[in-house]
């Protein structure tokens, strides 16, 4: 069975992409902060064949990286690395005049550098893959400029540019940069807590992250709600 790491792996768009993978037959490695809730998760994606780990822990941290990535090598490798964890920098979001140093280096640093990180661990097992593929899930914050969303959004911006260079870097891979688009997470539920608009649910953008697995475009940054043609 393919193996995959998903990062954020507990609620939101991290669990409903364990959930269709896991009805696809892939074996799992999922990763979140909070280890209640992912163990719930784990529970509920397993069976029908599913060998499902969890490790919580922090993706910033090296040796927790290492884990995750042994953890597959145990299951028979890493097949796919969905880098999904996220932090915003600030909770509620805010102006970049008040946007907290200390807030945008731990964004940079879940958002980007863990994210790299993790890839490098992985690398080795990628490349043994038949169909080594990297999803980094982005924001359309990263290409368009909303107010307060400076912070959160220059780490996507970051990570979309990684990604670019990853492709070229490993042609062997598929290497992808994912905008879901708007999703009902408890992530924007923090950024924005007084937005009284519904949003879909994480499982309504997650045909749009098969699709790509399905058709395995080139490398580069796609929009989950659009056809896999549709690059941007």
């Amino acid at each position: 069975m393919p193996v995959a790491i998903i990062t954020g792996a507990s609620k939101g768009l991290g669990r409903a992409l364990a959930q269709a993978l896991a009805g696809r037959g892939w074996d799992l490695v999922l990763d979140a902060r909070g280890a209640e809730a992912l163990r719930e998760t784990a529970g509920a994606v397993a069976g029908h064949g599913t060998r499902v780990t969890a490790l919580p822990g922090d993706v910033t941290d090296a040796a927790h990286r290492a884990a995750l990535v042994a953890a597959a090598w145990r299951l028979g490798g890493v097949d796919l690395l969905v880098h999904n964890a996220s932090a915003l920098g600030a909770e509620p979001l805010v102006r970049l005049e008040e946007l907290p140093l200390d807030g945008l280096r731990r964004a940079l640093e879940v958002n980007l550098v863990a994210g790299l990180g993790l890839v490098q661990e992985a690398l080795p097992l990628l490349r043994a893959s038949r169909a080594g593929t990297v999803m980094a899930v982005s924001s359309d914050a990263a290409v368009e400029a909303y107010r307060t969303w400076g912070g959160y959004g220059a780490s996507k911006a970051a990570l979309d540019r990684l990604v670019a260079v990853l492709g070229v870097e490993e042609p062997g891979l598929r290497v992808w940069a994912v905008d879901p688009g708007d999703m009902a997470t408890d992530l924007y539920a923090a950024a924005v807590p007084d937005d009284p608009d519904p949003r879909p649910e994480p499982a309504s953008v997650v045909p749009g992250f098969l699709r790509l697995l399905d058709e395995r475009p080139a490398s580069g940054r796609y929009v989950a709600a659009v056809p896999a043609d549709g690059v941007r």
